[in-house]
C-alpha cells in the first residue's frame, strides 16, 4: 500500500507520515518545494508540486492507493481540496481521509470552516470511500508561545474562560493512520478531542506552575487581537482567526464524554491531555536553557 500525504512537511502532516511509516506503509509527500535535509524520513518519496497545479497533483497520485488530504488555512483552500479530490476520484484512489475541523457545521461564518464544510459535503456526495477527522484546537499551537510565556509572562491566545476542546496532533496522526490502514472506517466521521477542556485562565495557571512564574491570561478583546495579528500575517488570515476564536467564545466548543470515549476506543488509549503536552514542553525549554 502507498499513501499520498498532502501537507506532509507541516506539524500535523509530518506526524501522520511517521505514524504511517510505523505501520509499514509506503508514503509519498506532496510538497511545493524540496524539503530541507532531515525534514522528512529518508524512506519517504517526495513529489514536488502545488495543490493548485492539477497536472502536478495527478503525477503525484501515480502509483498511489489512498490519500490523506490536509489543506492549510488559505484563501483558496476549497479550490485546493476540490482539485485534489477530483483527481483522486479520477485516478481511482480507494480511500480519502480528510482533515476537517470540530463542529464545522456550527461555524459557517468562519472562512476556513466554511471551506471544510463544503469539502465534507463533496466527500459524502460521491462514491470514493472516505473518513472525516474533525479535530479541536491543536494543542501544539501553544508550542510557539515560548517567548510570550517565558519572557513576557502572558498567555495571549483568546480562547476564553468557558473551556474549549483541544487535541494533541499525535492523536490526530494516529487516528489518520488507523483510518487509512485498517478496515471499518469508510464513511465514518470522528471528532478528535482531548480528555479535558482548556481555557485561557486554566492554561495560564498550568504554565505558571510548570515554569515557576506568574503567567497572566491577556483576555479576549478580539478587536485588539485582530489588529495585533495583522502585523504578523495577511489581513484576511487575521480576520479568519479572529472570527474563529470569537465564535468559540460566543457559541462554545466543548466536547462531550461520549466523544472522548469513542476516540479512546479508536486509538486504543486515552487521548493525550494539554497538561501532558505542557509538561513535556516546559521540560524541553528548561533543558535547552541550562
Amino acid at each position: 500500500m502507498k499513501i499520498l500525504v498532502t501537507g506532509g512537511t507541516g506539524n500535523v502532516g509530518s506526524a501522520v507520515v511517521n505514524e504511517l511509516l510505523k505501520r509499514g506503509v509506503e508514503v509519498r509527500v506532496l510538497s511545493r518545494k524540496q524539503p530541507e535535509q532531515g525534514k522528512l524520513p529518508t524512506d519517504v518519496d517526495v513529489a514536488i508540486g502545488d495543490l493548485l497545479e492539477p497536472v502536478a497533483v495527478e503525477q503525484a497520485m501515480q502509483g498511489i492507493d489512498k490519500l490523506f488530504l490536509l489543506n492549510a488555512v488559505a484563501a483558496d483552500e476549497l479550490t485546493q481540496a476540490l482539485i485534489a479530490y477530483g483527481i483522486a476520484k479520477r485516478v481511482g484512489l480507494t480511500h480519502v481521509t480528510y482533515l476537517s475541523v470540530y463542529r464545522v457545521e456550527q461555524f459557517r461564518d468562519v472562512p476556513h470552516f466554511a471551506s471544510k464544510l463544503a469539502m465534507e459535503s463533496t466527500l459524502r456526495e460521491f462514491g470514493v470511500p472516505y473518513t472525516i477527522l474533525r479535530p479541536g484546537y491543536f494543542i501544539q499551537n501553544d508550542g510557539s508561545l515560548k517567548a510570550a510565556l517565558t519572557e513576557s509572562g502572558i498567555y495571549p491566545i483568546p480562547i476564553g474562560t468557558a473551556g474549549i476542546c483541544a487535541v494533541d496532533i499525535r492523536d490526530i496522526a494516529e487516528a489518520a493512520a488507523i483510518s487509512l490502514t485498517e478496515t471499518g472506517h469508510d464513511g465514518q466521521t470522528y471528532n478528535l478531542v482531548g480528555p479535558t477542556l482548556i481555557s485561557g485562565p486554566g492554561n495560564a495557571a498550568t504554565w505558571s506552575k510548570l515554569l515557576g512564574r506568574d503567567i497572566k491570561y491577556t483576555g479576549h478583546d478580539f478587536e485588539q487581537w485582530e489588529q495585533q495579528m495583522r502585523a504578523q500575517m495577511l489581513g484576511w488570515r487575521a480576520f479568519d482567526l479572529r472570527m474563529m476564536f470569537q465564535n468559540f467564545f460566543d457559541r462554545g466548543l466543548a466536547s462531550t464524554e461520549t466523544e472522548v470515549t469513542r476516540l479512546t476506543t479508536l486509538l486504543g488509549h486515552t487521548p493525550r491531555s494539554y497538561e501532558d503536552f505542557a509538561t513535556e514542553t516546559a521540560h524541553i525549554w528548561k533543558a535547552s536553557a541550562s
